[in-house]
């Protein structure tokens, strides 16, 4: 028997109150739900008082206010705890729950915080340390599917009728091809200059860039059948991004004419699920973006609709109109370079709300828990690694969320040196 919709009293009805009460109603604990803003047309219950009013027999959850808010306000959350959870946007003991999960859901999953004056990086991108969550400890768990599932225990001890969605973990393995060859595709200027320097400092490494480029070895960098045998023994779920960009100081991929990386891409894109990696420019700039779109859809043949911002550098939410306007409907950055964790504070995938027009997007944003380069950069052991992906694909699988992880082809080489890179990547696979 089908349980009878929640009510949400709110005095106001509007497009962040619909977005984020869709979220966790309906993509994650799977009710269906409405907004009555005239208490007479409540009828029966369930009801969820959105409101300072009391209604009796209702959970009452009392509003911070952001919701009702037009544009970009600053807010500073001060964060504390009930049940064993971080909380903020706290209302005191008068409601069912004592802080306003909308708001604080709103708040993490909208990436609120980075609308605001922030201090960027080197590449401007806004850094894990200046996040609340990571301020606050919380960064490695999907708080707001555990703030939903709270919800859930306090609507179900008022309504026992109501059931919830059961939702399935999955996992994807991702990777971002920044350099898919260290010798072939190059230019020949270049070849000629690292095979001179290779001759003086490297002997060995000029024999073999030699035999790459002559075709009678391997080039080191193109390890794909080692990573779509992996994939495919465990039957796991892949994405590669591509780039197609001009050659810059942070783009190192050969020309989208190469024939040999023309190849390649068409080679993975009969295997398994592609999608663009823009260039270091193309995040910010819509010429550039739509001519990389082009290329790629030249070599393949078809619509090109996901996307991963190269270096992760994307400022929100201008490159996510970018992409989006371009034609990308799926777009797997948010996360964070520095730290694993849950950048946007869920474990599933969800779509865009742009804060500054209050305005839904049509973009669907896959988060990412866990990227190679974030393991190295804080340079932990393997052991250590184990122990932070094993956390995070158990929270995640705990939430019925989506495990996603980056991996580089060039951390997994065959050379002694990724041997352990290699391990983690095959932990990774068969842990989720």
């Amino acid at each position: 028997m089908e349980s009878r919709p929640v009510k949400i009293f709110s005095e106001e009805n509007t497009s962040r109150l619909q977005y984020i009460a869709d979220l966790i109603l309906g993509e994650i604990l799977g009710l269906s739900w409405m907004i009555v803003t005239d208490r007479r047309k409540l009828g029966k219950f369930p009801v969820i008082n959105y409101s300072g009013s009391d209604i009796k027999g209702s959970c009452k959850i009392i509003p911070s206010g952001l919701l009702f808010e037009k544009g970009v306000i600053r807010h500073d959350p001060e964060v504390t705890e009930w049940n064993r959870l971080p909380v903020f946007f706290s209302s005191g003991p008068d409601g069912d729950m004592p802080f306003d999960i909308f708001s604080a859901s709103f708040y993490l999953v909208t990436r609120y915080e980075e609308y605001l004056d922030y201090e960027p990086d080197e590449y401007g991108r806004f850094k894990a340390s200046g996040s609340v969550a990571f301020k606050n400890g919380f960064l490695d768990i999907p708080i707001v599917d555990l703030w939903s599932r709270e919800l859930a225990k306090t609507l179900v001890r008022k309504y026992n009728s109501l059931t919830f969605r059961r939702n399935e973990f999955r996992s994807i393995v991702t990777i971002d091809v920044d350099e898919p060859f260290a010798y072939i595709g190059r230019s020949l200027i270049g070849n000629i200059g690292g095979f001179i320097h290779d001759i003086a400092s490297k002997p060995r490494q000029a024999a073999h860039r030699f035999e790459c480029l002559t075709g009678s070895e391997k080039d080191p960098y193109e390890v794909f059948d080692y990573i779509s045998g992996c994939i495919e023994t465990k039957k796991a779920d892949s994405r590669y991004f591509l780039p197609v960009g001009n050659p810059s100081r942070f783009d190192k991929n050969p020309s989208w004419k190469n024939e040999e990386y023309r190849k390649l891409i068409r080679s993975i894109d009969s295997k398994t699920e592609i999608g663009l990696h823009p260039s270091f420019r193309a995040g910010t700039e819509s010429p550039v973006l739509n001519m990389e779109l082009k290329r790629l859809r030249s070599i393949t043949g078809h619509e090109i609709t996901k996307s991963r911002f190269h270096y992760l550098r994307y400022k929100i939410p201008d490159s996510y109109s970018v992409i989006y306007e371009a034609g990308i409907c799926e777009d797997y950055s948010m996360g964070y370079h520095d730290e694993p964790g849950f950048r946007a504070g869920i474990s599933r995938p969800f779509r865009f709300y742009n804060v500054r027009e209050d305005k839904l997007s049509g973009l669907r944003i896959v988060p990412f828990q866990l990227m190679d380069i974030a393991l190295t950069r804080n340079k932990l052991t393997s052991e250590a690694s184990k122990e932070i992906i094993t956390k995070l694909i158990t929270a995640t699988y705990s939430a019925g969320g989506v495990f996603v992880s980056i991996w580089h082809n060039t951390t997994l080489l065959n050379s002694p040196e990724c041997l352990e890179w290699r391990n983690l990547f095959e932990f990774i696979i068969k842990g989720s």
